[in-house]
């Protein structure tokens, strides 16, 4: 099966614009990573001179400098060269996931056309790290069959129940609240049609600047201080753990700034943080050490697939099972800030499952 990939670009419409964005981006990208542009131009696989004269060109088109050395110091981006990596990461964290699932829908339809293609299976998942890093890991494998399509949490379970997918993602929160969100899911899961794999865990808290120089302690911090929030999209599983959160708290939403603002993915609101658009948001560890942010831990929480039983033993979803379980993968995950492997592939039944988390 042919596989799809479609990326965000942007460039500047005057004429004396010297490059693709792409190209420049890469080399920026690369030495804030490494500290210096011999490394980074290594990385990207040009020269340092001609790394050197496309970075003398762009700083010439702005007007200003994107990178500065500093003796002892190798090379840093300045304010403007820092501002063009944060713009592609913020663009990125927005548009990736629509974009995704835009390249799994054509997929699906070329599929559709094309002759001994067998079905794929289909997986509904929320956008996180770790579902992020399966897609690349299901990509190298053309012929896993598995279309991985990224929606809210309260949506991927719609759709396994109206038999719109065949596996959904979804979380459970540890501690007090686990008991009641357990209820609400088991509630309408038949044992007899589903059952459950283990995948992985992951912390979620509040993201603050370096230094954390507001001195946020938890989500009390946000109430009548004038601490601006920006929250995430209604219907995601993000958004209603924080307002799980703050019900168990008996915190008002109404006293906290900017909860109306609203950002669709982890790393957009960590972006949202960075770019100093808000004091702090909510969500994955990940995405706070993404964007250079501190990480106020609040609740870890548990992220698994339900998946229909008759097709626990069908070829895609035993090399599902393969992956999730390997050791490249676990690497992968452990490699992740916050995220942990947690009965990665594990097969359980919907009773054992909720009997044991409820």
């Amino acid at each position: 099966m042919v596989r799809i990939n479609i990326e965000a670009t942007w460039h500047f419409t005057s004429e004396t614009s010297p490059h693709s964005m792409r190209v420049i981006l890469g080399i920026l990208r690369e030495v804030k990573s490494t500290g210096t542009l011999a490394t980074a131009a290594e990385h990207t696989g040009m020269s340092y001179r001609h790394a050197w004269n496309l970075v003398d060109q762009w700083s010439a088109f702005f007007g200003e400098p994107l990178v500065e050395r500093r003796r002892g110091k190798g090379t840093q981006l300045t304010a403007l060269g820092n501002k063009l990596v944060w713009a592609e990461q913020h663009l990125k964290a927005r548009l990736g996931p629509q974009l995704h699932n835009i390249a799994q829908e054509l997929e699906m339809e070329l599929a559709s056309l094309l002759p001994d293609v067998p079905p794929r299976v289909r997986i509904h998942a929320s956008h996180g790290f770790a579902i992020s890093k399966l897609s690349d890991f299901l990509a190298r494998e053309p012929k896993a069959d598995i279309d991985v399509r990224y929606m809210t949490n309260q949506a991927s379970l719609e759709s396994l129940r109206a038999q719109e997918c065949e596996l959904a993602a979804i979380h459970l929160p540890h501690g007090e609240l686990r008991k009641r969100a357990a209820a609400d899911c088991k509630r309408w899961l038949d044992p007899s049609v589903y059952c459950v794999l283990g995948f992985v865990t992951r912390a979620m808290g509040l993201f603050v600047k370096r230094g954390n120089p507001l001195g946020i302690t938890g989500i009390q911090s946000l109430v009548g201080t004038g601490i601006s929030f920006v929250n995430r999209d209604i219907g995601s599983g993000t958004r209603l753990l924080f307002e799980q959160l703050l019900a168990q708290g008996k915190i008002n939403s109404d006293g906290i700034t900017g909860y109306q603002n609203v950002e669709l993915t982890h790393a957009a609101v960590a972006a949202h943080v960075a770019r100093g658009m808000a004091d702090t948001g909510f969500g994955v560890e990940a995405a706070a050490i993404e964007f250079d942010l501190d990480f106020v831990h609040v609740i870890t929480e548990d992220y698994f697939f339900l998946c229909r039983s008759n097709i626990l033993n069908s070829g895609p979803v035993e090399r599902l099972r393969e992956i999730i379980s390997g050791t490249e993968y676990r690497r992968a995950i452990n490699a992740l800030p916050g995220y942990a492997v947690s009965d990665a592939g594990v097969v359980k039944t919907v009773k054992k499952f909720f009997r044991e988390n409820s």
